[in-house]
């Protein structure tokens, strides 16, 4: 098996991580949508002591949802979840494409990465911000050469 940088298989593991948070996120959202009608009765009829207060808000979030977002929002999110998979395996191999789409897909987050940082400075924020500027750099820096 080939060796590869510990950089780029730092980077594949973030993807791969991020695309299964991505695809989780995806199918949870579509599940509410499927499943609207008992999640709001679940939530009308929800009681639990002491530690409902997350339950209750998230409850709260997902029932004002338009049905019609949720159903975009797990739609889209699993088309970004499928399409980081790719950059991840497209890396994994060291493929030329994998590097521009990741390049390209990083770069164009992070000025609204910024715009967010400026609204509010929260460690998640700080966090996903700084990782996806080591990504960026990182392949920038290490860019595969045209091979003849």
């Amino acid at each position: 098996m080939k060796k590869r940088p510990l950089g780029l298989v730092a980077i594949v593991l973030y993807k791969s991580f991020t695309a299964l948070l991505l695809m989780v996120t995806s199918l949870a959202l579509l599940l509410t949508l499927k499943n609207y009608q008992t999640l709001e009765a679940f939530s009308e009829n929800y009681v639990l002591e002491g530690k409902s207060i997350i339950i209750n808000w998230l409850l709260h979030k997902v029932i004002n949802l338009n049905p019609r977002t949720l159903a975009f929002s797990g739609i889209g999110t699993g088309i970004y979840a499928i399409v980081t998979t790719i950059e991840a395996v497209g890396l994994w191999y060291e493929k030329r494409w994998a590097h521009v789409l990741v390049l390209v897909l990083v770069g164009i987050s992070i000025p609204p990465e910024i715009y967010e940082l400026i609204r509010g400075i929260s460690s998640i924020k700080i966090l996903i911000f700084l990782l996806n500027l080591a990504v960026f750099w990182y392949l920038l820096r290490n860019f595969p050469k045209h091979r003849k």
